[in-house]
C-alpha cells in the first residue's frame, strides 16, 4: 500500500515552521497580554492576538528551536511555560512601575478630599479615582511618546540571541527585578506627589487656623471649595515635575527590563 504524500510539501519542514512560529509568538504575546498599556480596554483580545502574530511573522525565521526529534510532551510544556514566563516577567515589571500613577493619584485625592470621585479605569475596567485615571493616561502618553514600547519590544526580540528557546532560566532574578521595580515605584511616587501633597497640607493647616479663630464658620462650606481649586492649581504648577517623574519611569523601566532579560541566562550568571 502506497503512503499518501503531497507533492512539493515536506510535512516535517512544515511542522518545524509551525513550531518556530508558535514559540516565537509566545514570548511577545505574553508581554502584550501583561503589559500595562497593551492590556488596557482600548486593545481588545483580538487586536492583541493580531499584534502578536504580526510581530512573530517578522522574527520567527531567526528564532532557533531545539531539535524536534528530541522534544517530548514534557519538554514542550516546559518550553511553553518558560517563554510565557519571560514575557510575563517583562510585563509585570512595567506594571509595577506604572502603578506610580495610581499611588500618586490616591494620595493626592485623599489629601484633597476627593476620595469619592471615581470613574472607570481604562486599564482595569474597574472603578478608580479620577486623578489616578488622569495620571495613568498621562503616564501612558509620555511612555509612548518616548518610544518606550518600541524599546521594550526591541529588547524582547533581541533577547532571542542570548535567551534562546530551551535555555535554562534563573528565575530568582525575576523576583529581584520585581522588588527593585517596587522600590523605584515608591521612590518616584513620593517625589511626584510631594509638591502637591505639601501644598494641600498647608491649605488644610490654614483652614484649621481659620476655623479655630472663627468657631462659628462652617468648615465644610469654606475649606472644601478652596481645597478643590487649590489641588488643580498645584497640579498645574507641578506639571513639569510630574512629567519628569514619568519620564524617569520610562528610563528606569527600560534599564530594569534590560538587566532582567540578561540576568535570566544561567550561563551568563555562572560565567
Amino acid at each position: 500500500m502506497k503512503e499518501l504524500a503531497f507533492p512539493g510539501l515536506d510535512l516535517f519542514d512544515l511542522y518545524q515552521l509551525f513550531l518556530m512560529f508558535f514559540f516565537a509568538s509566545l514570548r511577545v504575546g505574553a508581554f502584550l497580554l501583561s503589559s500595562p498599556f497593551f492590556s488596557t480596554s482600548f486593545f481588545s483580545m483580538q487586536i492583541r492576538i493580531v499584534m502578536s502574530i504580526s510581530i512573530a511573522l517578522f522574527i520567527f525565521p531567526e528564532v532557533k528551536i531545539p531539535n524536534i526529534t528530541e522534544l517530548n510532551t514534557m519538554k514542550v510544556i516546559i518550553l511553553i511555560l518558560s517563554e510565557i514566563g519571560i514575557g510575563v516577567s517583562v510585563g509585570l515589571v512595567l506594571s509595577i512601575l506604572f502603578s506610580v500613577a495610581s499611588v500618586t493619584g490616591e494620595k493626592i485625592a485623599s489629601t484633597a478630599g476627593l476620595s469619592m470621585a471615581n470613574m472607570i479605569d481604562p486599564q482595569t475596567g474597574g472603578q478608580t479615582l479620577v486623578i489616578s485615571t488622569v495620571l495613568a493616561l498621562f503616564l501612558i502618553c509620555i511612555f509612548l511618546t518616548l518610544d518606550g514600547h518600541l524599546y521594550v519590544l526591541k529588547m524582547i526580540i533581541e533577547s532571542y540571541e542570548y535567551l534562546p528557546i530551551g535555555i535554562a532560566l534563573n528565575l530568582s532574578n525575576a523576583s529581584d527585578a520585581g522588588i527593585q521595580a517596587f522600590g523605584k515605584m515608591l521612590y518616584l511616587a513620593a517625589l511626584i506627589m510631594l509638591p502637591v501633597v505639601g501644598g494641600m497640607l498647608l491649605i488644610n493647616f490654614s483652614g484649621g487656623i481659620v476655623t479655630r479663630a472663627a468657631p462659628t464658620l462652617n468648615l465644610f462650606s469654606f475649606i472644601f471649595p478652596v481645597t478643590l481649586i487649590s489641588v488643580f492649581i498645584f497640579l498645574f504648577m507641578a506639571l513639569s515635575t510630574i512629567a519628569n517623574g514619568f519620564s524617569d519611569v520610562t528610563g528606569i523601566g527600560i534599564n530594569l527590563i534590560d538587566n532582567l532579560l540578561h540576568s535570566l541566562n544561567v550561563r551568563s550568571e555562572n560565567g
